[in-house]
């Protein structure tokens, strides 16, 4: 069942579906959703940079990019990706992930990382969930570490900002040691039932 295939991931009427140009539109609206191309720390894409932001995660080797899509409204809120699969080490990483302003501090973020994980782990069957975020980027932090995820430390000098200043990089792991704590938790702040039907 790895390295990952394209699937379809939904609960909570958000959907996760294989990103595709057919998204472009959407990936656009969402992203205006507060101007997020405006902050230094974020991958996503100015309006007129959509199309190829889409071509490059469509043909990044390791990544399998998903559009983030609001059942409720059938409309596309943000995007996110399975990342730097290492098939020998039985790891992958989850990032490049944003949403639409509106969809900050909603249910949003803990369905997809909770669809995200337990697909990792129980399906796909890896050793290590791993995510990477700007030094600068707390709110990020904040969000990684509210799903369980433990810090292994910070690469200095890591990459290039979208400004071409060089940032630190914080990086961030779960083990499949410690998904069943990380999912009972992650399931009481979603409202589901600890056992699933």
């Amino acid at each position: 069942m790895y390295p990952p295939q394209p699937i379809v991931l939904r609960m909570n009427a958000i959907r996760l579906e294989p990103l595709s140009l057919q998204h472009a539109t959407g990936l656009q609206q969402a992203a205006a959703d507060g101007e997020l191309w405006n902050l230094v720390y974020t991958s996503v894409p100015e309006p007129h940079h959509t199309i190829a932001y889409i071509e490059t995660a469509l043909h990044t080797a390791n990544r399998l990019a998903f559009a983030v899509i609001d059942e409720t409204h059938q409309q596309i809120i943000g995007s996110t990706s399975y990342h730097d699969i290492n098939v020998p080490a039985q790891r992958l990483e989850i990032g490049y992930t944003w949403y639409g302003r509106s969809h900050w501090r909603s249910h949003v973020n803990t369905t997809c990382k909770y669809l995200l994980l337990q697909h990792a782990f129980e399906t796909l069957a890896v050793q290590t969930v791993g995510w990477r975020t700007d030094q600068l980027n707390h709110r990020s932090q904040q969000a990684i570490e509210r799903l369980g995820a433990k810090k292994d430390g910070v690469i200095r000098g890591f990459q290039t900002r979208r400004d071409g200043s060089v940032r630190d990089t914080v990086m961030y792991s779960m083990t499949q040691n410690e998904w069943a704590v990380a999912k009972a938790h992650l399931r009481a702040r979603l409202g589901l039932p600890q056992t699933e039907e």
